[in-house]
């Protein structure tokens, strides 16, 4: 019978988070951000881009308290900057 505790699994980066860890450079707004990447839809940026590199630890918000700011910037974390430097 097998155990019902398994361990916790991480999420596997995707090739487009992998892809924005690459081009971040400092501390960058979303639309220099989709513009480096070459991306045009804003929608699309956000779901397969922005939000899994945050909910993953990879990236985050220069102003987390106010999330829809205009000024607002992201950068690498920790976590971003490791998991770049193994690739």
């Amino acid at each position: 019978m097998k155990s019902l505790l398994t361990p916790e699994v991480t999420p596997e980066v995707t090739p487009e988070v992998t892809r924005l860890l690459q081009i971040l450079d400092g501390e960058m707004s979303r639309k220099q951000i989709q513009s480096k990447l070459n991306l045009k839809d804003e929608k699309h940026f956000r779901e397969k881009y922005q939000q899994p590199a945050i909910s993953q630890g990879l990236i985050e918000m220069t102003i987390p308290e106010k999330p829809n700011s205009r000024l607002q910037k992201y950068k690498l974390t920790q976590k971003g900057i490791t998991y770049i430097s193994d690739k």
